[in-house]
């Protein structure tokens, strides 16, 4: 499987742009609402340290590319349409955007941290980022909360002509959202509800809505144009409010890093995506080194220009992957030659045969045992991986 990053937020708040510099794809950009309509979809990467060195190899990877001992592993990036308050009701393109959402993994909100954009999406000055924060949690609340009362609607009404426990019903109800009945009953027991909805009110059915959007749609905030001072100042002060203290948030500008990589390609400077520093190495004129210049000082005061911390933010921090490389017999090389020629990105507590899978359903089939290949150690079916693990899988197939 590849994951899927969705990139979501109001129309107009450079979504689109951090999709082009994180994929370099071609994809409109504007500053009007909805520029982006249908869904683009882009190869973006997230970097892990290649493991190939502490075996005094250089790898060959066939998946994706190794750079000075970074490798770059491939993920979806998922662009939706723009979203605008009531979507949830079906305003703007809201039914549609929330089709295209659920089919991420983890979200990246978009957030312009200069204010120029109000609600929806129309040029102004001086909006609070909050806003733009507060509506998009809301719209996904409201948009659980629909469907979990429809599920409750489904246990009072005895749909399956059975009687069941609430947690089964609401699991079938909002199965979409790839819960199941035992995720849904840790979180109506975390929120102290009993397990019979008759005991809720309004507040408890929308605190449950708000719980599994938060457990099943993991979400990171790209606080977007922090190359400007008004962002950097918006940012220190949601930053430091203790409202805001459940999101992580980025600090990003995905125009800085889509004009490093234009520059990279264009062979004006040398540049690896993610990196706080690049080189200038061609002929600049007067304007560009003077933006190269402000960029240069942004990505050294930030760290970066937070388009790659991002992707990694989201899928390592919140969802707590792990990228894991396929050994072989030969330990890490193939009997063709090839030297950790693929690396993969698994689930938070992915065991050994859950990567026997993962390689192919036969693999798994004939799963017998792992190997450790740093520490040629066998490992168990059931021995939970850890990020940077080399393992070989042992099967009868």
């Amino acid at each position: 499987m590849t994951y899927k990053i969705g990139l979501v937020g109001k129309p107009s708040v450079g979504k689109s742009t951090f999709f082009n510099a994180a994929t370099m794809n071609d994809v409109p950009e504007g500053a009007y609402p909805f520029t982006t309509i249908d869904p683009s979809v882009g190869e973006a990467y997230v970097r892990v340290d290649c493991a190939a060195p502490e075996f005094g190899e250089t790898c060959t990877p066939e998946t994706g590319y190794c750079e000075d001992g970074t490798r770059f592993v491939p993920v979806k990036l998922v662009d939706v349409a723009g979203l605008i308050p009531g979507a949830h009701e079906g305003a703007g393109l809201g039914n549609q955007f929330l089709t295209d959402l659920n089919e991420a993994d983890v979200l990246v909100h978009v957030v312009d941290f200069a204010g120029e954009t109000d609600l929806e999406g129309e040029p102004t000055e001086g909006h609070d980022p909050r806003e733009d924060i507060d509506f998009l949690e809301n719209e996904l609340d409201m948009w659980y909360l629909d469907v979990l009362e429809k599920g409750i609607e489904r246990h009072r009404s005895g749909y399956d002509g059975t009687e069941s426990k609430i947690e089964v019903d609401l699991a079938e109800q909002m199965s979409a959202f790839r819960t199941n009945k035992d995720e849904i009953k840790q979180v109506v027991l975390s929120l102290d509800l009993p397990l019979d909805p008759d005991g809720w009110d309004a507040d408890d059915r929308e605190a449950l809505a708000r719980e599994i959007r938060k457990r099943t749609k993991p979400m990171v905030i790209a606080a977007n144009k922090m190359d400007t001072p008004e962002a950097q100042a918006n940012y220190e002060a949601i930053t430091n409010d203790p409202e805001y203290d459940h999101l992580t948030v980025v600090p990003a500008s995905a125009h800085a890093e889509k004009a490093l990589k234009a520059a990279d390609e264009g062979g004006v400077v040398d540049y690896r995506a993610g990196d706080d520093e690049f080189e200038i190495t061609g002929d600049v004129g007067e304007e560009q080194a003077a933006g190269l210049e402000t960029i240069e000082a942004f990505v050294a005061e930030f760290g970066g220009t937070g388009v790659q911390r991002t992707l990694e933010t989201a899928l390592f921090d919140e969802m707590g992957a792990v990228a894991v490389f396929p050994g072989s017999a030969n330990g890490i090389v193939t009997d063709d030659g090839k030297v950790l020629r693929d690396c993969f990105v698994l689930p938070e507590g992915a065991t050994a045969e859950d990567f026997a899978y993962h390689l192919h359903s036969d693999i798994g089939d004939g799963f017998l045992h792992a190997v450790d290949c740093r520490s040629e150690r066998q490992i168990a079916a059931d021995a939970t991986l850890s990020n940077r693990d080399v393992v070989e899988i042992v099967s009868t197939n």
